[in-house]
């Protein structure tokens, strides 16, 4: 099979490393790439993989046999729709389905029509509204941008003040469309977990759990990012945690979606916060998470091309992923200045691969010297692998500690409370 990988960061690498492990695979094409998915195919950086017609375009002209969709933008812009137009198979959901994540409105919509349970919200455009209503109770306060905001939309704090200021940030236009309106939830208070799925014909076949870590700093401090590191798998769940989530919240989402004549088909995630009364519904995201894929990924044993492959064809009824044992961490090394003003063009050195680690390339380039250098927030992810998290964690770090590049970020707690579990 050729396949077009849409995306270039280390999500979109993990999934290339993946599926180049298949004996389907005959070529990848990664658009727009970076240097690591170079070293496994070709990479397309004319082509803007946001625009569905120069998408179309080109997989037709290079006789693409699958598209897979890695970040949410292609999917918010309705790339999958437009390769679905043409018969050209493709896995992520169309414009409609990418609502769930692209309007945090609509998807706490589609949760009530459901039953799904999750935080009580408000969505306002009036900033006076907005004031009005976060005036009326203690916090603390969620305040979300309601579009895509690459996952810097939003705001947990227990000041009055600053939330009101987040809010005025949003409407006033500090992530453009995005923050045309503005979602109040409810805090709830627990620990996240990340569960993802395949799905296609109201069917959901679940990964294993990860956990990612959202704040730049140690101690879940500091701004909200991407992600700043993830590690699988996760000890002490609540029993039957995945289960309880494909049979109370995946399902019945998609047969929400179906009832309103949206056909789901493509990866989805669902963040839920584990609360004192049992889990709850934080978020869902239209494609796989960043960073917990790159953790998740050396775990999976399947064939990952050839599942959704099949499951395209044949439907996902009979689908159940393999997965060994391996324990995984993943730091993420950020560049100086993220997540508010990443700074650019940072020579990067040290980035060997030892045994018992992974590297995954997003925010780099190689420059006009031949050199590799940052070109964005989350420059690369460290992955170590182990029988244990204590042992997949000391690899990872050893590994960090050997990279350099100018004001290089990360943080020095990922796994640390898991690691004797």
């Amino acid at each position: 099979m050729r396949v077009l990988l849409l995306g270039g960061g280390g999500r979109e690498h993990a999934i290339g490393w993946k599926i180049s492990q298949s004996p389907l695979l005959t070529e990848l094409i990664s658009c727009p790439g970076n240097p690591g998915l170079a070293e496994l195919g070709r990479i397309e950086t004319d082509t803007d993989p946001n625009d569905p017609a120069a998408v179309v375009s080109f997989a037709t002209r290079e006789s693409v046999d699958l598209v897979i969709i890695g970040p949410e933008a292609p999917l918010a812009a309705g790339v999958a729709d437009a390769l679905r137009e043409t018969g050209i198979d493709v896995f992520g959901p169309g414009a409609d389905g990418a609502r769930l994540e692209a309007s945090k409105s609509f998807a706490n919509e589609v949760m009530d029509a459901a039953g799904v349970p999750t935080a009580g919200s408000e969505t306002f455009t009036d900033l006076d509204a907005t004031v009005d209503y976060l005036n009326s109770y203690a916090g603390p306060y969620v305040v979300k941008a309601d579009g895509l905001a690459a996952g810097k939309g939003v705001l947990v704090t227990s000041s009055r003040r600053a939330a009101i200021g987040w809010a005025e940030d949003c409407l006033g236009g500090r992530f453009g469309e995005a923050g045309a309106s503005v979602v109040i939830e409810e805090f709830m208070e627990g620990d996240e977990l990340s569960v993802f799925f395949l799905c296609a014909d109201g069917v959901a076949v679940p990964f294993e759990p990860a956990r990612d870590y959202k704040r730049l700093l140690e101690g879940d401090d500091g701004p909200n990012t991407g992600g700043m590191g993830s590690y699988s798998p996760v000890p002490d769940l609540p029993q039957n945690v995945v289960e309880w989530t494909t049979a109370e919240v995946a399902i019945p989402t998609l047969a929400e979606l179906s009832r309103r004549g949206i056909d789901y088909t493509g990866f989805l995630y669902v963040g839920l916060m584990l609360t004192d009364t049992g889990p709850r519904v934080v978020e869902f995201n239209c494609r796989l998470g960043d960073p917990e894929t790159q953790a998740l990924m050396p775990r999976l044993a399947s064939d990952l091309l050839g599942t959704i492959a099949t499951g395209l064809q044949e439907g996902f009824a009979d689908t159940q992923l393999e997965w060994t044992d391996t324990a995984t961490v993943n730091v993420v090394l950020a560049a100086n200045g993220y997540p508010s003003a990443p700074r650019k063009g940072d020579r990067i050195e040290g980035l060997a691969q030892p045994d018992g680690s992974l590297v995954f390339h997003a925010g780099t380039r190689i420059d006009a010297t031949g050199q590799l250098v940052t070109s964005g927030g989350r420059v690369v992810n460290i992955v170590g692998m182990g029988a244990t998290i204590q042992q997949a964690r000391q690899r990872t770090y050893d590994t960090v500690r050997n990279v350099t590049f100018d004001g290089c970020q990360y943080r020095t707690d990922i796994a640390k409370r898991e690691e004797s579990q």
